[in-house]
């Protein structure tokens, strides 16, 4: 009698058996629909407060701007001590930051810096959770299956993208009641609060592997410098690396004006801003489902920069459509490359270094988004209230195209199949 052959595993299903990958997982899950709810409510608030593009802006420049000041540190911290620990301290920032600001909304003490300081600790979050969860992850899956992992992970960003913004522009719009002032706020930030409180609760039962890495006693600057040097030899990472400072710079930041274009140019309330914020997500949420499911990637450099020019063409024209349906299908389209760019952005990192570097890597990576962001948002939302929030969107767009091409042709970003990871300092002795 013929034994029956047993099917093969997909991909996506041998990740999420890994009980310890679905442990990250499920509070990525509750984190992402927090941060993105958060990041909508904010963002009305403060627009509703002062009526200026350039305010609007600021609340992402806040955001991100701990990401160039404290990533390279956060990398190194990833590589050096116990990453539960440190996603647990970086979640709980979140949780305090949003307490306070709920408190002030109960009392009708909100101005706009204090929303300013909340996404800048948002931002300082970020900067610790990133390294420490990304390395986690590799480190679980291991390299074989890290493009399926981080698929899974940019899924579970996606949904929370999606989710999020709607549940918060519903709520500030529907939930006006039982509060003499900012009732829909006051309930969206007693959501976000709950929320905060259970992805916290969750990171207490991670379990993270903990990987020997030897180290030397040496001045910070010694270690920042190495990954430097590391990601300098590394010519694909290097083009990777400028593209993803362009991008962040003049097309991303284009997205934290949908409030703007949806109140003054498509004239729709704020639970279509949500559904409007979310669109992208839509897309990113396709893509992110056929990347998990794919075998082995040898051209990561390929599809990070389909990826991107496909988000910087839609960046140049969504804010032009007069019909909302359009500008919501545009943003699609914009999160299947949003989708690609980013899964292979991360993947493209952890590939480029030894193991006892990766962090250090994720860090320098992060140092790279967060470095072109505020500057970026911030000349977006001037050149908005001097020549129009459209003009300033669509130029900047542009200039990120045109600034990122050479970056294909003098590297081997597309020309070349990815060259397979480095090995640890141990193995190269042995």
């Amino acid at each position: 009698m013929a034994v029956p052959l047993s099917r093969p595993t997909s991909p996506v299903m041998e990740v999420l058996r890994n009980r310890r990958f679905r442990a990250i997982w499920y509070v990525v899950n509750v984190a992402e629909v927090t941060r993105w709810m958060e990041l909508l409510v904010s963002s009305l608030l403060v627009y509703s407060l002062t009526n200026s593009p350039l305010m609007l802006g600021l609340v992402l420049a806040f955001e991100n701007l701990p990401r160039p000041l404290l990533s390279p540190f956060t990398g190194i911290i990833a590589d050096r001590f116990d990453r539960k620990r440190i996603w647990f301290i970086a979640l709980a920032i979140k949780l305090v930051a949003a307490v306070i600001l709920l408190g002030l909304l109960v009392f009708g003490l909100i101005a706009a810096w204090h929303i300013f300081a909340s996404m800048f600790a948002q931002g300082i979050s970020r900067a610790l959770e990133d390294p420490a969860r990304r390395t986690a992850v590799f480190d679980i899956v291991g390299e074989r299956r890290v493009v399926n992992a981080l698929s899974i992970d940019s899924i579970s960003m996606t949904i929370g993208r999606m989710a999020g913004p709607f549940a918060g522009g519903f709520l500030v719009e529907h939930a006006g009641y039982y509060w003499p002032h900012y009732a829909g706020y006051v309930w969206a930030y007693t959501v976000v609060v709950i929320m905060h409180v259970a992805a916290v609760y969750l990171a207490l039962r991670v379990q993270i592997p903990s990987v020997e890495r030897e180290w030397r006693v040496e001045p910070i600057w010694n270690s920042l410098g190495a990954a430097v040097r590391a990601a300098l030899s590394h010519r694909q990472l290097v083009g990777m690396l400028f593209i993803t400072v362009m991008i962040n710079g003049l097309a991303f930041p284009s997205r934290q004006f949908v409030p703007a274009i949806g109140r003054d140019h498509l004239g729709v309330g704020e639970t279509l801003v949500g559904i409007l914020a979310a669109g992208e997500a839509i897309g990113q949420l396709v893509m992110a489902g056929i990347l998990a499911s794919v075998g082995t990637v040898r051209h990561h450099g390929r599809i990070f920069a389909a990826g991107a020019f496909l988000v910087m063409v839609a960046s140049t024209i969504f804010v032009w459509s007069p019909w909302y349906f359009v500008t919501f299908l545009v943003l699609i389209v914009s999160g299947l490359g949003l989708s690609c760019f980013g899964t292979m952005q991360s993947a493209i990192t952890m590939r480029s270094a030894p193991p006892e570097m990766r962090g250090r890597m994720v860090g320098l990576m992060s140092l790279c988004i967060g470095i072109g962001t505020p500057p970026g948002v911030l000349l977006i939302g001037w050149l908005g209230e001097v020549i129009g929030v459209q003009q300033s969107v669509s130029f900047n767009a542009l200039a990120c195209i045109a600034f990122s091409l050479p970056a294909l042709f003098l590297t081997p970003l597309i020309t070349r199949p990815s060259p397979p990871p480095p090995e640890s300092q141990a193995a190269r002795r042995a």
